[in-house]
């Protein structure tokens, strides 16, 4: 039985879509697939000035060695307010990556400089940074894309982190103050799952795909992305060819369904992949009045499991259990797992 989920404390970022993964989303900056370039301005390693790229150098390489340290009180001592404020989440976070950082190697990534002016929160901000082509993106470019940013002058991070037994991406988002610049955001993210990367869950997507599951293609195409993706909000040529071929697989009652079961419908409204263990494992979100009885929602729970699996059979070639997850309208949620060999 899986005890009612926690939320990480966010203040600038918001989630596309949340997953119980332990990397945290500490900086205010909301998704949105939209935006006007007006007053924002992204500038790539080589744009940016030297002492600039310096400064985000070297304090990335400061942060990822508080972090490898476990040492997240010096890292609050450089967040910025609203961060520091509610610094749980990225102390769960450093605590549950620290044995991958300690001792590893970390290779820095061209960082990223995006300039917002303006007096107030740009509602939908997008940053083009780099070269683009005819066709988009190229292999040098990105976009991020945020929503209600505050003005300023931010930096993205990324390092790639080898040596433990699954490789990582560490990626921070920095806020300048003064001549400083501050911690806002903490991603920690594995680049593989169950030993695989994002090219072999591409791989068995076309795969499910041409085998006509589709659910199971789409999930897979999911997952892949999450895997690609440093940060949820920023794209790449990869990822953008990514997208565009997930679309073609997406079934028509995805992410959202209702199942019947027991004399109930359940409302479904999430569907995502989720690594447990050395398994892969699928989440189930549906509706729920109230969870606080909880051997009732256990048995909804169970319901829910095997209502999906009798709807599609395909998702046992895919995963290795079900969680599912009675949400509450307040958010207050109640979960249970079960392997997938123990749902008849």
């Amino acid at each position: 039985m899986i005890a009612p989920q926690n939320k990480l404390a966010h203040s600038w970022i918001a989630e596309k879509r949340r997953k119980p993964r332990r990397f945290c989303f500490a900086l205010v900056l909301g998704l949105l697939l939209a935006g006007s370039a007006y007053g924002q301005t992204c500038l790539t390693a080589n744009d940016m000035d030297e002492g600039t790229r310096s400064a985000l150098v070297n304090t990335a390489k400061r942060y990822f060695d508080m972090a490898a340290r476990g040492d997240s009180a010096s890292l609050r001592q450089n967040s910025i307010a609203s961060v520091a404020s509610d610094f749980s989440g990225i102390e769960s976070a450093v605590q549950d990556n620290q044995a991958n950082f300690a001792g590893a190697q970390a290779t820095q990534r061209p960082p990223f400089l995006l300039k917002a002016e303006g007096t107030a929160p740009l509602p939908h901000a997008e940053f083009l940074c780099g070269v683009f082509g005819a066709q988009g993106q190229t292999k040098d470019s990105a976009v991020f894309q945020l929503s209600n940013l505050p003005p300023g002058n931010y930096g993205i991070a990324i390092l790639d982190v080898s040596g433990a037994k699954t490789p990582y991406t560490l990626s921070f988002v920095l806020q300048q103050q003064g001549n400083d610049w501050k911690l806002g955001g903490f991603y920690a993210k594995p680049l593989q799952v169950t030993g695989h990367d994002g090219s072999w869950f591409v791989s068995r997507a076309r795969e499910f795909k041409a085998k006509g599951q589709t659910h199971n293609a789409w999930l897979y195409f999911v997952e892949a992305r999450e895997l690609l993706a440093p940060v949820p909000f920023m794209s790449t040529v990869v990822t953008d060819k990514l997208y565009d071929e997930a679309q073609s697989a997406k079934p028509s009652d995805l992410p959202s369904s209702d199942l019947v079961a027991g004399g109930k419908t359940f409302k479904v409204t999430n569907l995502f992949p989720l690594s447990v263990g050395n398994e892969l494992d699928l989440v189930v979100k549906y509706q729920s009045p109230d969870v606080s009885n909880t051997t009732q929602t256990f048995q909804d729970n169970m319901t829910v499991m095997k209502a999906l699996i009798a709807k599609y059979p395909e998702l046992r070639e895919a995963f290795g259990g079900i969680v599912a997850r009675a949400v509450e309208p307040s958010g207050r949620d109640y979960g249970s797992l079960m392997a997938m060999k123990d749902i008849k």
